[in-house]
């Protein structure tokens, strides 16, 4: 058998992945700072490779750290549940989850039947109303949010980058110009609350600062600004990932223009809750999937 690093390297190092702070995991493994940070660099000696940017009071994972993470984090929760299940200490386990409710019916929804098979012992409350992060630690464990970026106090990773797309009817594409500026100036703006500014990003990075359409309509249902879209009620302005998971034949991308949007969706959670075993078992199962689709 190839030989192994040792599991409490292992273990410091997804416990300083998690919370993103020598100090704050040597606090939860119960040791001191140096001999955490001499595990650390034990795993990396071990892999022959740096698993983390240092920066000032704080380790933010590489990307052979974010692979190793999402390699072996599932690995070590499968062990602790193995363990339990030996000494008849399996519970309950709970999270408490606010998510927008796009991406719980596009993304979250079709994947946790296989999250329930592997941890049967978890049950998630999904929590879909607004101000996710303001509820953190109060009624809530962790959340999933469209932003740009995510205060510093908290924990937080972005989940995926994607492309702005233009969403109409599919019916439309006939009717279409071929120059996206004076199609826009002649439609409804459909806006998503959480996404104020992508119509601006999109025509800065166009060239056309100053293009204004008929009108702005605005939204606070995901689901909603796609319907409206379908029934002709202007063009919305969201990411590349809502249509095409939306599976829906009436809507269309209708201007093909690559432009990566500042927003995406991230997860995020107070540091001390990646303390909780059903945050970590989320969290690591969350980006095992996404990761997938890279």
């Amino acid at each position: 058998m190839r030989r192994l690093p040792p599991l409490t390297a292992v273990e410091a190092f997804v416990q300083v992945a998690r919370l993103g702070s020598v100090k704050a995991a040597a606090e939860e493994l119960a040791l001191s700072s140096p001999a955490l940070s001499r595990r650390i660099q034990a795993l990396e000696r071990f892999l022959g490779r740096p698993l983390f940017a240092r920066r000032h009071q704080a380790m933010v994972l590489n990307s052979d750290g974010q692979l190793l993470l999402a390699r072996i984090a599932p690995a070590l929760d499968a062990l602790a549940v193995a363990i339990d299940a030996t000494t008849g200490e399996t519970e309950l386990l709970r999270l408490r989850l606010s998510c927008p409710q796009l991406f719980a019916s596009q993304r979250l929804l079709p994947g946790l039947a296989k999250l329930k098979q592997d941890y049967p012992e978890l049950h998630i409350d999904i929590d879909t109303q607004p101000h996710a992060l303001t509820r953190l630690g109060e009624g809530i464990d962790a959340a999933i949010v469209l932003a740009r970026e995510i205060e510093p106090a908290f924990y937080s990773r972005r989940i995926a980058y994607s492309n702005i797309a233009v969403i109409g009817q599919r019916a439309a594409l006939s009717h279409m110009s071929g120059r996206a500026a004076t199609d826009i100036a002649q439609a409804t703006v459909l806006i998503h609350r959480d996404l104020p500014e992508l119509y601006n990003e999109w025509r800065d990075a166009i060239g056309e600062p100053e293009l204004e359409p008929a009108a702005f309509d605005r939204f606070d249902s995901g689901a909603l600004i796609l319907e409206a879209a379908a029934q002709g009620l202007g063009v919305a302005f969201m990411l590349e990932e809502h249509v095409e998971l939306a599976h829906d034949e009436r809507l269309a991308n209708l201007v093909q223009t690559e432009v990566q949007s500042s927003y995406g969706y991230w997860f995020a959670s107070r540091r001390t809750a990646l303390s909780n075993r059903a945050v970590r078992i989320f969290h690591d199962w969350l980006f095992s999937e996404f990761l997938k689709d890279r």
